[in-house]
């Protein structure tokens, strides 16, 4: 469906894309994952026509489109600022990518009332953007990409801007109506819940390269590199230098006891930090710390002895370089 070969975008002497290759089903969302200036956002806007790659060509739906400008490529993008028209009505926002396209006044009006009823807007077609909240804003960005039925979606950190609680609907909400339209989706973020929740595959990107591209369920179970390994998870993978491996161990593999164990290591109690649905330990050994995870109500003393050990089959290693040792 979409397909992106040895794609590479330099600005001067830098490298802000280098070489990135990945493929997208019909109906899949992929997430591109990663820090601030890790080329994310470059490589949507290659995607959208936006700019244009050094190296490397697109494909959509089997044409090529590296060269097409950005109306002639039928993909719809979704922003962080929302982009609404603040002139315009509800009604009339969702509606202009049709009336752009000199649609018939009925088709339109039918449009915009089925999708408008899809995201909970349909007491809302007469206010202005101003008169919404954040969240009903977003909605109406999403309804009017939507509404054109594009051969993709690109979404360029649309959730960014609002608070905990709304982030966490929206992910619901676009996650079942992107199983609804199956259109494939490009969706950039820098929070790695957002990409573990709402992804198919995820591309994490740092430099400019893909570093791994999989389901999230790999990408956090088997990190190709400690970069990823820390980068996905909160809290990270503990990674505890060991000669010439690397161990890395996910907090909730980490077992922690008050009392002295002979298959367990000595530590102390660094910090904890009670989080509700579970408690946060940090314990301090040596010049090392290891984060663990616990039930709730879990009760350490601040530097008090405790004994850990990591969960069977669950200890990741990796090289001196960063990279995983396969099994």
């Amino acid at each position: 469906m979409l397909e992106l070969t040895g794609i590479t975008k330099r600005f001067g002497a830098r490298e802000a894309v280098c070489a990135v290759s990945l493929s997208a089903c019909a109906g899949e969302f992929v997430v591109l994952l990663g820090p601030s200036g890790c080329g994310k956002t470059t490589l949507m806007r290659i995607i959208a026509g936006l700019e244009t790659p050094d190296e490397g060509t697109i494909r959509l739906c089997e044409q090529d489109i590296t060269r097409r400008d950005p109306r002639e490529r039928d993909i719809a993008m979704v922003f962080q600022s929302y982009a609404l028209y603040p002139h315009m009505t509800i009604d009339q926002n969702i509606g202009y990518p049709l009336r752009v396209r000199k649609r018939p006044a009925a088709e339109i009006e039918a449009a915009v009332k089925n999708v408008a009823a899809r995201l909970g807007l349909s007491g809302l077609l007469a206010n202005l953007p101003r008169q919404l909240s954040g969240g009903e804003r977003q909605r109406v960005a999403l309804a009017r990409a939507i509404i054109r039925r594009p051969k993709a979606f690109l979404m360029d950190e649309p959730l960014s801007n609002l608070d905990a609680r709304l982030r966490v609907e929206m992910r619901a909400e676009l996650k079942h109506l992107q199983h609804e339209l199956k259109i494939v989706t490009i969706y950039v973020t820098h929070d790695q819940a957002e990409a573990m929740t709402l992804a198919h595959r995820i591309a994490v990107m740092r430099d400019g390269k893909i570093q791994q591209y999989d389901t999230p369920a790999n990408v956090y179970h088997r990190p190709v590199n400690t970069f990823v390994a820390q980068f996905v998870g909160s809290p990270s993978m503990n990674l505890i230098p060991h000669g010439s491996v690397i161990l890395g161990v996910r907090p909730e593999d980490v077992q922690l006891s008050a009392s002295a164990q002979t298959d367990a290591s000595p530590g102390r109690i660094y910090v904890t930090e009670e989080m509700g649905n579970e408690t946060i330990v940090v314990v301090r050994d040596g010049s090392s710390q290891i984060t663990a995870r616990c039930p709730a109500g879990a009760r350490f003393e601040f530097d008090s002895p405790v004994w850990y050990r990591f969960k069977p089959g669950k200890v990741h290693r990796f090289d001196s370089s960063g990279t995983r040792i396969q099994e």
